[in-house]
């Protein structure tokens, strides 16, 4: 049944139809990496027929440099496969590393799961006319699948769940999803849950929990595809199109580009696996019985001897973090693997761009060879894609060298990232809310605000990163979110609410790509957890629903508004997405600060004005870039309590009337200024008219 026929140095890894590779026919060619095994056989379903065991008909061939393939005229799209290796240190099956799919088989549950032919190609886009945003222009909204929308308590949110939240999300104006890692984990199956998704096990196969399987539940969702897919002029899709649980992944992808979302996947190349786990497995396998990790896994797929020793694994070092072991980077065939996987974002999926976990722990396992890897990646997907964001996570603690180093240009002896994490204006405006929470006589330090809005090292403003709220820093046994943090008797409070809506209104005021966290957009205020089994720590989307002309909470429904409009202001205004940035005023006694906002030779500057004072200030004298009439274009005090009046607008706002008049009278180093009102706990923004 193997033949060789079809089979070049070329040949894609994995299983792959030859409709996919532009080769007329059928069937699909199969390939995987494993030098030292003695045999590598391919057994399945093709075409209907079973076909298991270690003959020769199923033996797969070897080249020179250690890649095994073979021709199955027989296989076709949906058959089921898995690879048989036979090694020096032990023989069984293996996943194939680069399944685009396992199959959801109940008397072969994951580990010992089966692989799926899928095509690359079958899925069909509609995102022809979707362009990624320019960088300066990119908000983003970190989501987690699992936990972002589940349709019944208890269970597992999956991708097209995330679809059913696409006017949502385009009403809230981000233009950036970032997904936590989607693919199957090591972890998932013996905790019944999803989990974070940074201990992968599979990189290419989407997690079990995210997909649908049922044929009934599926067709209620392409019930919203094709309304969806309606509403911007586009036929619909049928039931086939959305069955396999990859093309759930695309239709996610797909969808979120027709309403005008890029979409960046979180990816975890400087560890894999939960390998410090124990797993019981024969003697034969093992000394001992023992072996870190689960015995089909990517951790030891050529079964060489020594099964129980790191440094004999042929994707890992004995490097380990966060439960996993670091990949042996100094291999250029696992440096292809990793590379390969990022193209293949790109290609198969759509990606507009990465958020690359841990960089600086995968320099400090890896040394020299991380820091060739992750230029050889950036280059990669650079060559592939010049508009993705290729944004590094990177603690300058954990590795030593300096920060702006991962997004200096390779061919300046940098590493060639487009932006860094940066957790400067996070702890700044966190320490500075906690300050204020403290109470009216307490020191609230704005100047370490002022040093944060533009990080050292950086020569342009989307370089970082910026959040108040992420995965990290809110997760259940972490840090508050910002609501209990502004008030921790209280987060409903008048203090909580008006607190946060300071700290939101700077970051998206401030240079920096902002990001946002699920939930942060509407005050969520409970500590997050990826257990869709914990209701107390679920995000709370019944606030929002309607309870006649109000929601039933009246503050999550101001404070989703007030951020929709926070976000608008951030598209609207020129000024908040460019270069220049003058921080010309602080004041830690009344809490306050300024700052000029302006893109060069484009006119229309912008001032930010932000107090944690729990009194209003009138008649505030304030230095201004020039004279004549601003446009009072945001004010955060109009958001409170506004919903619970069945009202649209706070009352009581206090502001400026629309605008003020700045007259040619220098102060605070500006050439004219203006007396304004600053709300308490407020933000106002200036335009020049």
């Amino acid at each position: 049944m193997i033949s060789q026929a079809n089979c070049t140095a070329t040949t894609p890894m994995g299983a792959t139809l030859l409709s996919d590779q532009g080769l007329p026919g059928g069937g699909a060619t199969f390939r995987a990496w494993a030098p030292r095994a003695m045999a590598v056989y391919v057994n399945g379903v093709f075409g209907g027929v079973s076909r298991t065991g270690q003959t020769a008909d199923l033996l797969l061939g070897k080249d020179a440099n250690g890649y095994w393939s073979g021709f199955v005229a027989e296989a076709a799209d949906g058959d089921t496969y898995i690879f048989y290796v036979v090694g020096a240190g032990s023989s069984g099956i293996k996943r194939d590393p680069y399944a685009r799919e396992l199959a959801n088989d109940p008397a072969a549950p994951f580990p010992i799961c089966n692989a799926i032919i899928r095509s690359a190609k079958a899925y069909p886009w509609h995102d022809a006319g979707f362009r990624t945003p320019d960088y300066a222009d990119m908000v983003i909204y970190q989501l987690h699948i699992g936990t972002y929308a589940p349709s019944a308590p208890g269970r597992a949110s999956t991708f097209l769940d995330v679809v059913e939240k696409i006017e949502y999300l385009a009403a809230l104006g981000v233009n950036v999803v970032q997904p936590l890692p989607v693919y199957e984990m090591e972890d998932s199956p013996s905790q019944g849950y999803p989990g974070l998704g940074y201990q992968g096990a599979d990189l290419y196969s989407p997690a079990f929990d995210y997909a649908v399987y049922d044929a009934g539940q599926l067709a209620g969702y392409l019930t919203t595809i094709n309304r969806l897919l309606a509403a911007k002029g586009f036929a619909p899709m049928t039931l086939a199109d959305i069955t396999p649980a990859v093309a759930q992944m695309r239709a996610m992808v797909d969808l979120l580009h027709v309403f005008g979302i890029a979409v960046c996947f979180d990816v975890v190349y400087n560890h894999a696996g939960g390998w410090s786990q124990s797993y019981s497995v024969p003697k034969s396998v093992a000394p001992g019985g023992v072996l870190h990790g689960d015995d089909e896994s990517l951790y030891f797929w050529d079964r060489a001897a020594g099964a129980g020793d790191n440094n004999q694994s042929l994707y890992f070092t004995d490097q380990g973090f966060v439960g996993g072991l670091s990949f042996a980077l100094w291999n250029a065939d696992v440096r292809g693997f990793l590379r390969n996987n990022a193209l293949g974002h790109l290609q198969e999926l759509h990606a507009d761009g990465f958020r690359y976990d841990e960089i600086s722990m995968l320099l400090s396992m890896n040394n020299a060879s991380g820091w060739e890897f992750c230029k050889e990646l950036t280059e990669a997907v650079r060559a592939q894609n010049p508009r993705a964001l290729q944004n590094a996570e990177y603690w300058p603690a954990e590795f030593g060298a300096p920060t702006e180093l991962m997004v200096t240009p390779v061919n300046q002896d940098g590493l060639g990232f487009d932006a860094v994490q940066h957790d400067g204006l996070r702890e700044a405006l966190r320490s500075a809310v906690g300050q204020a929470a403290q109470g009216a006589n307490a020191t609230v330090e704005m100047g370490g605000i002022a040093r944060s809005l533009w990080p050292t090292g950086f020569a342009h403003a989307w370089q970082t990163i910026p959040c108040v709220e992420n995965h990290d820093i809110v997760k259940l046994g972490e840090k508050s979110r910002v609501p209990r943090l502004a008030d921790g008797s209280n987060p409903r409070s008048w203090y909580a609410r008006s607190r946060t809506r300071v700290a939101m209104s700077l970051l998206l005021t401030a240079p920096g790509i902002p990001q946002l966290f699920m939930g942060q957009e509407f005050l969520e205020d409970k500590q997050w957890c990826p257990n869709p089994s914990h209701p107390d720590n679920m995000i709370w989307w019944g606030g929002l629903a309607s309870a006649g002309k109000c929601a039933v909470d009246p503050t999550m429904a101001d404070h989703l508004r007030f951020t929709q409009d926070a976000v608008r202001l951030r598209n609207l205004q020129p000024a908040l997405r460019g270069e220049g940035l003058n921080v010309y005023y602080t004041s830690d006694a009344d809490r306050m600060i300024a700052f000029h906002r302006w893109v060069q030779g484009v006119g229309r500057d912008v001032v930010v004005v932000a107090t944690l004072s729990e009194t209003t200030w009138e008649g505030y004298q304030l230095g201004f870039p020039s004279a004549g009439h601003w446009v009072e274009v945001f004010n955060s005090d109009a958001y409170d309590s506004c919903n619970a009046n069945g009202v649209l607008v706070n009352p009581q706002v206090a502001g400026n009337d629309g605008g003020v008049i700045a007259y040619d009278s220098p102060l605070h180093g500006l050439p004219a200024s203006a007396s304004i009102v600053i709300p308490a706990n407020g933000v106002v923004v200036f335009a020049k008219a």
